[in-house]
């Protein structure tokens, strides 16, 4: 690489690097936002895309967001590629929150008060699906409402932003032809 330090960092300046980036997230989120208003589609469709990829972001399926959100946004006629943008509202900041009021929500619409018992770290290494179910059930119910919720949340701002993009872009050319 042409301008990498010499030097690797260590485990813990890593780790604090994936968490909060040199450039932080403004940059980051500024980024998809750019990326939003420069697709070519109808507003509806790419506000749209971003809707399923926030709805995805509430599924408790990690490693799937994209492919959720992208059979979403194609089944309704949205941007797929605005489906995997949509999916970065799920972030390691965003995460502990939407699986915390997922889970809580779920309980609740269950109706299960009893506490988890499981031990989850050694469900994963163990592979057993029939230990995760008690935690993954509640998430999938509590998911849907608020993926819902959040994903018309996003729908409206995003519709407006890129149709405001769009026609400025137009009246733009328009100036010059």
């Amino acid at each position: 690489m042409l301008f990498k330090s010499r030097e690797k960092p260590g485990l813990l300046r890593r780790i604090r690097l994936w968490m909060w980036p040199r450039t932080a997230w403004n940059r980051s989120v500024k980024y998809v936002w750019r990326r939003l208003w420069r697709l070519t589609a109808t507003p509806h469709a790419i506000a749209l895309g971003c809707a399923a990829g926030v709805f995805a972001s509430f599924t408790p399926f990690m490693g799937l967001h994209f492919v959720i959100a992208a059979v979403l946004a194609w089944l309704t006629g949205g941007s797929v590629i605005a489906s995997a943008l949509g999916t970065f509202f799920g972030n390691p900041l965003t995460f502990p929150l939407i699986w915390f009021s997922t889970f809580n929500l779920g309980s609740f619409i269950l109706m299960e008060t009893e506490q988890m018992h499981a031990d989850i770290g050694h469900a994963l290494m163990n592979g057993s699906f029939s230990s995760l179910w008690p935690l993954m059930k509640p998430m999938m119910v509590g998911g849907v409402p608020l993926g819902i919720i959040f994903g018309l949340a996003m729908y409206f701002p995003v519709r407006a932003a890129v149709a405001g993009y769009q026609q400025r872009r137009r009246k733009l050319h328009r100036q010059d032809a």
